[in-house]
């Protein structure tokens, strides 16, 4: 599937499943996680390259994922940092500090993502 619209999915990576929020549109990946105290899943920011946390409450871990879903790099970002982009990179997923690593969300994993439709069922976006 080669088109990404804002809404609410399914991150699938080594077995695990955790809900995602999918920001495609430039207004929903400009306010990201601002303002909030912390999310339930991940956010899946698309297309994007780099993040930066200012304006943050909370440290994140965010994943660099190329165009077939695979993580390309992984870190940790406290608040008020700006992370270094990712030449390879092609979406990027943010989840609380800690969360990517008991997900099993590491370099060279691929992941899957589920956008959910209005009646709960959706395709499994591979990226490509």
């Amino acid at each position: 599937m080669g088109s990404w619209v804002d809404g609410r999915g399914v991150l699938a990576v080594a077995g695990v499943e955790v809900p995602v929020e999918v920001a495609a549109s430039y207004r929903a990946r400009t306010r990201g996680l601002l303002g909030r105290d912390g999310i339930v899943g991940a956010l899946l920011l698309t297309p994007a390259s780099g993040v930066h946390t200012f304006g943050m409450r909370f440290a994140i871990d965010v994943a660099y994922l190329d165009r077939e879903l695979v993580v390309v790099d992984v870190c940790t970002l406290r608040p008020g940092r700006l992370g270094r982009p990712r030449w390879r990179a092609r979406h990027v997923v943010e989840a609380e500090a800690g969360a990517l690593a008991r997900w099993g969300v590491r370099r060279g994993v691929r992941v899957r993502v589920r956008e959910l439709g209005r009646n709960g069922v959706g395709d499994v976006n591979t990226g490509g």
